[in-house]
């Protein structure tokens, strides 16, 4: 019971940072979008990432290098279309909404996100949690799907928004919920870079961090290049220097760091967990995130003169709390 103390307790912990990583986009004026997330990604994909990976694991580069290029390719591949997906998110948007957009999208990373490495596994269907986790993500979607209802309510973005395609919107939405599973599924696929570290002497909590740098290369490559596209083609490189912009730029450095704070913290408690550790600790991460994404809107009066939808919110909440202990349950079966 104590060895499995440390792990849950580091999931637990980086839910806080992802849950609260979105506050920073709050405050991106005077900045351009693409001016911020340019910032923002180097930040919290490139720079805090090989910081954090070569603080614990000195030879780090020459691990990568050992390893298979097969292998460091389809991890750079899977972050790569994570970023993709995160995209199709925002194209997704005016079409059905934030609420359903988000709910579609959590629901979809969340479970793919976690079967894809159980499958992934040697007779998966044998192992002992496999009914807890399949239960577990179940419940979960179920808790994802109730929240998702919940901000529906409070928006009232169902009636009120006349999309002309919701069919593209929902098509939109379906794509970029598979293609944000895929950030989790590259850490799974860059166990042998881990691995590596392991054998190297690096403590296996620390090992998880040489896996994001690879995987994180990718996304970076994705999200700086759509930024500087996007910088390029609406002339928006002077955005840069325009006046009053230095909380906007303090926001984009705090909101990257809380950004991988969450994947590091999470990788090193996946990492302690073993093998299913990318299959439970992912779902568990994002559900406990939604709760505490929540909890920050309640704070800053988002759910007020809305009772109905708070009720519904706070079934949602209390799904996905019993999700999460199913999920715990499984590593211990």
């Amino acid at each position: 019971m104590d060895s499995m103390f440390l792990p849950f307790a580091l999931v637990i912990f980086a839910s806080i940072f992802q849950g609260s990583f979105g506050l920073g986009m709050k405050f991106m004026a005077p900045l351009k979008w693409e001016a911020w997330w340019l910032v923002h990604a180097t930040v919290a994909m490139l720079l805090f990432p090989l910081v954090w990976a070569l603080w614990v694991v000195p030879d780090l580069f020459q691990i990568i290098a050992s390893v298979p290029v097969s292998v460091v390719f389809l991890a750079m591949l899977f972050g790569f279309l994570w970023g993709i997906g995160g995209i199709m998110f925002g194209k997704s948007v005016p079409y059905i909404g934030m609420s359903l957009t988000y709910g579609i999208v959590m629901g979809l990373a969340s479970s793919v996100g976690s079967l894809i490495p159980l499958f992934q596994m040697e007779n998966a269907t044998a192992v002992p949690a496999f009914p807890y986790v399949i239960s577990g993500v179940a419940v979960m979607l179920i808790g994802v799907v109730i929240t998702a209802y919940a901000g529906i309510l409070r928006d009232k973005q169902s009636l009120e928004n006349k999309v002309k395609n919701i069919k593209l919107g929902l098509a939109i939405a379906i794509t970029s919920g598979v293609l944000s599973a895929l950030l989790n599924v590259g850490f799974a696929n860059a166990a042998p870079v881990a691995a590596e570290a392991v054998s190297q002497g690096v403590i296996v909590r620390n090992s998880s961090l040489a896996a994001w740098a690879v995987v994180l290369l990718g996304a970076y490559i994705m999200n700086v290049g759509y930024a500087i596209i996007l910088l390029t083609k609406n002339k928006t490189w002077n955005s840069f220097s325009v006046a009053g912009s230095g909380k906007a730029y303090m926001w984009s450095v705090v909101a990257g760091l809380f950004w991988f704070a969450a994947l590091g913290v999470y990788g090193q408690g996946a990492a302690l967990l073993g093998e299913i550790g990318p299959v439970i600790g992912w779902p568990m991460l994002l559900g406990l995130s939604l709760i505490v994404s929540n909890i920050w809107a309640y704070m800053n009066k988002e759910w007020s003169g809305a009772q109905k939808a708070f009720t519904w919110l706070l079934v949602g909440l209390v799904v996905l709390i019993i999700a999460t202990i199913i999920l715990g349950y499984a590593n211990g079966v």
